[in-house]
């Protein structure tokens, strides 16, 4: 087998993972800086559902604010602006997208317990973070969750086809 095909797969997903990681820093850092030491929009004043039975489903149980519907949707638009800019889209791409969908938030999240002065990492904990109410192997279950589910997206986006 030649290495070049693996090469010119290797660098655009090595840069998009970069894009993605400096994407997921600068709305850590401006999440600190809106919710400071009170995570999960705890003292925003924003709508709050908390018990509607889908958020189980969609959001671990926790509650979904207002503040979290408009970032979720802000974001997600951000990263189908290729899609609008080209009108180019396709299974590949949006698997594409919504890895990097799925990566951005996970990195952002932990980022933001990383940089925010009022946690950093040894307060990663169940004890500390209660709007992350399910653990596994000492991580929230979302980054378990959201670490495969990219994972396979991007496999999926970046495999090559079969040789028929």
């Amino acid at each position: 087998m030649n290495a070049t095909p693996h090469r010119s797969t290797l660098r655009p997903v090595l840069v998009l993972l970069a894009w993605v990681a400096l994407l997921a820093t600068l709305f850590a850092q401006l999440e600190i800086q809106i919710e400071g030491a009170q995570g999960w929009a705890a003292g925003l004043p924003t709508w709050r559902v908390a018990d509607a039975p889908i958020l189980k489903l969609f959001f671990g149980g926790r509650p979904i604010t207002g503040y979290h519907v408009f970032a979720f949707s802000f974001m997600c638009c951000v990263f189908h602006l290729p899609i609008a800019l080209t009108g180019h889209c396709s299974w590949r791409r949006e698997a594409r997208i919504l890895g990097s969908l799925m990566l951005f938030w996970l990195v952002e999240d932990f980022l933001w317990f990383v940089m925010n002065p009022a946690f950093g990492f040894a307060k990663l904990t169940p004890q500390h973070v209660p709007w992350h109410p399910h653990w596994l192997l000492g991580v929230p279950v979302d980054y378990i969750v959201f670490t495969l589910l990219a994972a396979v997206l991007f496999w999926a986006a970046y495999r090559r086809p079969r040789a028929e």
